[in-house]
Parts: C-alpha cells; sequence; structure tokens
C-alpha cells in the first residue's frame, strides 16, 4: 500500500530494513559496552560512589531537593511571565498599525538574536547597579529576566506562525457574521491556533526548565545543576554519579511535561471533533455591532429560516 509521501517497501527492501536495525543495535551495544567497561576500569560504578544517593547521607535535603526547588521556582516565574507576554508581542505583530506591528518586531527580533546567557548576565549587572535587590535574590531575578525576554520573543514568534498559518477564509467568515477585528482574534483565531502551536509550545517551555542551569554556571544560582560540584566534593568526588542523578530528574522533569502537554494536546483535539460550531443567540447578540440587533430565526441560532436583521 502506498502513500503520497512513500511506497510501501517490498520484500527486499523489507529485509534490508531489518538487516540495518539489527546492525545499529549491535552497534549501539557495542557503544553501551564500551561505555560501561570504561566507567568499570575507572572505579565510577563502584557502590561508595552511588551509596549516598539510596541513603540517609543528605545529599538529596542539602544538595538536590533545594536545587530542584530553584530550577522549579526560576522555570515557573518565566513560564507564567513569558507565555502572556510572548502572545501579546505575537498578536502585536499581525496589528493592522503599522507602529505597533514595527515596534514588536524589532523588540522580538533585538532579544531573539542574544544569546539567553548574555541576557542573564547584562540582567544581573542591571540589578546590581541600579537596584536594590539585595545579592542574594539577584541571580533568581537576573535567571528569570533573561529567560523571560528570550523565550518571550520565540513564544511571539510561534504564536504568530500558528495565527498565520490557519485558513484566510476563518477570518473572511467572522468578518462576514460582524465580528471586529479583537473578536476575531479572542473568538475565532487563537482558540483555533492553540492545537497547533501546543508542540511548539511546549520544546520552548523545556527549554526554559534546562537553561536555568546557565544561572549556575555564571552568576552562581544555586540550581540543581549547580549542586553537583559541592556534592561531589563532599561525598567521594563522585563526579559522574552525581551528574548521571542531576540528569535523571531533568529527563524526568521535562517528560511529565511533555506528557501533560501531550494529554491536553489530544483533549483539545477530541474536543474539537466532538463538538459543533455553533453560534448561539446570546453569542450574536454579543458580537453584533453597536445599534444592530439580530432576530433569532426558527432555530435560535440567528441564521436559520426567518432570522433577520433589522
Amino acid at each position: 500500500m502506498s502513500s503520497v509521501l512513500y511506497d510501501t517497501p517490498g520484500p527486499r527492501a523489507r529485509r534490508r530494513n531489518v538487516l540495518f536495525t539489527v546492525l545499529f543495535l549491535i552497534a549501539l551495544a557495542a557503544v553501551a559496552w564500551w561505555v560501561i567497561a570504561a566507567l568499570a576500569a575507572k572505579g565510577q560504578l563502584e557502590w561508595v560512589k552511588w551509596d549516598p544517593f539510596f541513603t540517609e547521607s543528605g545529599a538529596w535535603s542539602t544538595y538536590l531537593l533545594p536545587g530542584l526547588k530553584n530550577t522549579l521556582i526560576a522555570a515557573f516565574l518565566a513560564m507564567i511571565i513569558a507565555l502572556p507576554l510572548g502572545a501579546l508581542f505575537g498578536i502585536a505583530r499581525l496589528s493592522d498599525h503599522g507602529w505597533v506591528r514595527g515596534a514588536a518586531g524589532t523588540v522580538v527580533e533585538f532579544f531573539r538574536a542574544i544569546p539567553v546567557l548574555i541576557l542573564m548576565l547584562f540582567a544581573n549587572a542591571a540589578y546590581s547597579e541600579f537596584t536594590d535587590v539585595s545579592p542574594d535574590n539577584r541571580p533568581l531575578y537576573a535567571v528569570v529576566t533573561g529567560l523571560v525576554l528570550y523565550n518571550s520573543s520565540v513564544l511571539a514568534e510561534i504564536v504568530r506562525a500558528g495565527i498565520l498559518s490557519l485558513p484566510r477564509g476563518q477570518t473572511d467568515a467572522a468578518k462576514a457574521i460582524g465580528m471586529r477585528k479583537g473578536q476575531t482574534m479572542r473568538f475565532v483565531l487563537l482558540p483555533q491556533s492553540v492545537t497547533a502551536m501546543l508542540p511548539a509550545i511546549v520544546s520552548q517551555l523545556v527549554v526554559i526548565v534546562k537553561d536555568t542551569a546557565l544561572g549556575g554556571a555564571l552568576l552562581g544560582f544555586s540550581e540543581l545543576l549547580a549542586s553537583v560540584r559541592p556534592m561531589s566534593a563532599n561525598y567521594g568526588a563522585n563526579t559522574i554519579a552525581s551528574f548521571t542523578v542531576v540528569a535523571v530528574i531533568f529527563v524526568v522533569l521535562n517528560f511529565g511535561l511533555t506528557t501533560f502537554a501531550g494529554r491536553l494536546e489530544g483533549r483539545l483535539r477530541r474536543g474539537k471533533k466532538s463538538t459543533g460550531a455553533v453560534v448561539g443567540a446570546g453569542v450574536v447578540e454579543e458580537l453584533a455591532t453597536p445599534g444592530e440587533h439580530i432576530e433569532p430565526g426558527a432555530d435560535g441560532t440567528g441564521f436559520g429560516p426567518g432570522g433577520r436583521e433589522k
């Protein structure tokens, strides 16, 4: 059975694919064996190096959990600020007013072109010179500011692209029933584009979680990755074990975020399939322009037999 994108492989192609799969698995197993053997030769697999993470040694309460808490705080603050800010700038880039569109485009392109680490460093210097933020809180403020400035610009482009991906007929249909531009954006375009934008938005949220580690690298922010150095020094220089545990925590955290977003996306898609786009009489009255009255038709929708404007 063939499709537009590819032809279904025949017997020879299927055998070739099976052969390539087997060879790849053998190569992957060989690489894994080499890594494990190298770690064992260096003594990195000895239980004494992994024991602090499975016993009451204080590794979790002293280093990992406080670092995870700071990572979640910084990521959460950046998300709740960057999401609405990105949506605002994304919609502003679609404005009919040239000065609004130009100003929003300039801001988005400027902050999107600067590496997030440089934004964090500039924010830290600005808070140090021009504000009274305490040195203890300054790294958190700088990390959140850098993440918000960069990721809101990226999210703005995601929102703009998601809205532009909708068929032009959606906007034309909204105008045909008397919707103004703001109503068209709120009631027609944004609800439909959310499902299309969700995978890209979630990918950017995962980037926010991971980029909190940049603050620990140069700003002294005590996030999860920054806990590796003191933890490995206090527990027998088990650097490999410490990095492995931190990496597993990041994987679990981001996997939970993507899983939740995937279920949310599936629920939104199922909801769109199970409900029809029916406009009730009350909504029609609300969307009517001032001074107009739309008389409901026989079916109560305003568009059935007998429905007319007056």
